[in-house]
């Protein structure tokens, strides 16, 4: 079970390149996404595309990639009055988090992952999570999700390891991490393919790929392309 893993699959940049990260390392690689009414379900239209992608530019990890799975979650979009889930604006709210901060998110999806990799034998959870550049989500952080394998490992009574390979590294290091594991050939999938823009714009085209250049998640793939580049220039 150490040398399988399912991987927390959105379709964005983060999770793309976690994706890689593990099919790099486990012999066999399953992905899991999540329908919960997302404002930018674009996101989900994707993943396909992304999955498709890595199977044709690398054969090793294609012969790894085993099934995807999406799952619905109708009723928690039902109860999220976010930005993420309600045509607001995105702005910081009085908790001085941003209104896209959607409660309980991460800690749902892993609980769901976990019963799935519990039934296919799968050893390791994979997410795309980081605390060092991001927008201050609680269920981000690094205590929540080790805190959380712990209790989840306890609760199936089987071990389950939460690794979060892009914990610690900025949005450059993201982009130099997908360099690293794929080559230019990554790095243009992850571009041209990935979405992360929290209003689903698929219009306009950046150097660092498609969004609306103003959200919170464009701001910072924006800001992590630029420093990644510069970085590479010196």
């Amino acid at each position: 079970m150490t040398t399988t893993a399912l991987v927390l699959f959105s379709g964005g940049q983060d999770s793309t390149v976690a994706l890689a990260w593990a099919l790099d390392r486990f012999e066999r690689v399953e992905t899991i996404g999540f329908d919960y009414g997302q404002r930018h379900r674009v996101e989900l239209e994707a993943r396909g595309r992304v999955r498709a992608g890595l199977v044709a530019a690398f054969p090793l990890w294609a012969s790894r990639l085993g099934p995807d799975q999406l799952l619905r979650l109708d009723t928690f979009g039902q109860i999220s009055d976010t930005a993420m889930t309600r045509d607001v604006a995105i702005e910081v709210d009085a908790s001085g988090l941003p209104t896209t901060f959607v409660p309980g998110r991460n800690l749902l999806f892993f609980t769901y992952a976990a019963a799935i990799a519990y039934r296919r034998g799968l050893g390791t959870l994979v997410g795309g999570m980081c605390e060092t550049d991001y927008s201050g989500y609680p269920d981000c952080r690094n205590d929540t999700l080790q805190t959380l394998g712990k209790a989840l490992s306890l609760g199936l009574a089987r071990e389950l390891v939460v690794a979060t390979p892009l914990m610690w590294i900025d949005k450059a290091g993201t982009w130099a991490m997908a360099e690293a594991l794929g080559g230019r050939a990554l790095v243009d999938l992850v571009t041209e393919e990935t979405h992360t823009c929290y209003l689903g714009d698929r219009t306009h085209r950046y150097d660092w790929g498609y969004g609306c250049d103003a959200c919170p998640a464009c701001d910072l793939r924006r800001t992590g392309w630029v420093k990644w580049q510069f970085n590479e220039q010196n």
